[in-house]
């Protein structure tokens, strides 16, 4: 492992997305970093960040740059790197990085492998068989059931899964990816756990959960439509069982990151469980090996001890002496704005206005996603384009801020869902 570094940091963030931005912003409010650089980034990052243009698949160059900057930590955003080795050959160089190697990222590389994992550690999850030829999907969908589950065993950047009553679907689904993974369904409200986890040469696997966050997969309200890369998030949840976070770290987190470890490849980052509270009790979902987007943007609003601290004790083994994470009483809602066409295409090019008027309001701040700068403007560059976040203390007052600063916000064909948090907002 580094060693840490002493004085304020200079820190690297690699991706272009919204996860990227809010980490970067999180980042450039932090007393302990000097400066905060972004590969390649976006126009929102740049608001933050100094911006440079790096393939983040390419680690040689991703290495290389953070030596030119005298980086003191390297923070790897997006899952493609991770898998890709990207943090390994930044690690190789004797820089300090906030991200899993190759071979631990394989827990969300491989749906297969984690389930491996799981059943290994003792881990409460779905039961799932894997699949690589239309026999075996039809025998899989068979034994299992309706509603049908099945995820593409690889990378598939949050859109990988169809749930569905239709057989057809479940089957074409399958026909599409090389391996695929056919479950049972679970029932139940799903959430999502975030743990900064590190390894310590005394201590062994340190894990430090975040608050529990719920994000919304489908397109439409009402949970309608085709899953996306995720449409909006909202934390806290008042309705989660009391506990919910000491069962998850006892029975899911430490359970993991021991197998990993025994495994001999140490799980360092940050550890996204997605989980199902079934009626048969907590089960695992999937498990990410980064910052979860759009989960992201409304935790790191409400983050209230420094983020840096935890990046750099998870990337050089000094976890343990880094105080858990410290929340902010209240609530924050993120809404994604959408272009036309997402999930099935995206549409480029169409001019934004509103950022500035959005940005103005009390307790709302606008995370980029897929934007970019044409002849002066912020336009559309992606399928999910921007989060608005609202702060508040209450979740109806956090929706209020969210939508208020969505409402100023315009561009071609934009989409977004009206019922964020809405029904935790009416119950709380």
């Amino acid at each position: 492992m580094s060693t840490p570094p002493h004085g304020p940091l200079t820190v690297l963030v690699i991706g272009t997305g919204g996860r990227e931005h809010a980490l970067s912003r999180a980042l450039a409010h932090d007393a302990g970093v000097a400066a905060v650089h972004c590969a390649p980034g976006n126009p929102g990052t740049a608001a933050v960040a100094a911006l440079h243009d790096v393939d983040p698949m390419d680690g040689a160059a991703v290495a290389d740059l953070a030596q030119r900057l005298g980086a003191d930590l390297v923070v790897v955003g997006p899952e493609a790197p991770l898998v890709a080795g990207v943090a390994d050959v930044v690690r190789g160089r004797g820089i300090a990085v906030f991200g899993p190697s190759a071979a631990a990222a394989r827990i969300e590389g491989s749906k297969a492998f984690a389930k491996d994992v799981m059943a290994a550690a003792g881990v409460p999850t779905a039961a799932a068989t894997s699949c690589r030829t239309a026999d075996e999907v039809a025998a899989a969908l068979d034994l299992h059931g309706a509603p049908y589950v099945v995820k593409d065993d690889g990378l598939a950047a949050g859109k990988g899964v169809v749930v569905t009553e239709d057989r057809d679907e479940a089957v074409a689904h399958a026909a599409g990816c090389e391996r695929v993974l056919i479950e049972e369904y679970l029932d139940g409200p799903e959430v999502s756990l975030f743990a900064i986890c590190g390894w310590d040469e005394t201590h062994g696997p340190v894990v430090h959960p975040m608050q529990p966050a719920q994000d919304f997969k489908r397109i439409r309200d009402g949970d309608e439509g085709p899953n996306t890369g995720g449409m909006g998030a909202y934390t806290p949840l008042p309705w989660a069982p009391e506990g919910l976070v000491d069962e998850v770290l006892a029975t899911v987190l430490r359970p993991t990151v021991e197998e990993m470890a025994r495994r001999g490849t140490p799980f360092t980052g940050l550890l996204y469980a997605g989980l199902a509270l079934t009626s048969r009790g907590l089960r695992v979902v999937e498990f990410n090996a980064r910052f979860g987007d759009p989960e992201t943007q409304p935790l790191l609003a409400l983050l209230d001890s420094p983020l840096s601290p935890l990046l750099l004790g998870s990337a050089t083994g000094t976890l343990a002496d880094v105080p858990a994470p410290a929340w902010r009483p209240g609530a924050a809602v993120g809404v994604v704005l959408a272009s036309a066409g997402y999930p099935e295409t995206s549409s480029s090019g169409d001019v934004i206005t509103g950022l500035e008027a959005a940005e103005a309001l009390r307790d709302v701040h606008v995370i980029h996603a897929g934007t970019a700068v044409r002849d002066g403007d912020v336009v559309t560059a992606g399928g999910r384009v921007l989060a608005v976040v609202g702060s508040g203390d209450s979740l109806a007052e956090a929706r209020a801020a969210a939508y208020e600063g969505v409402a100023e916000i315009s561009f071609d064909g934009a989409q977004h869902r009206t019922d964020i948090a809405a029904r935790a907002a009416d119950e709380a």
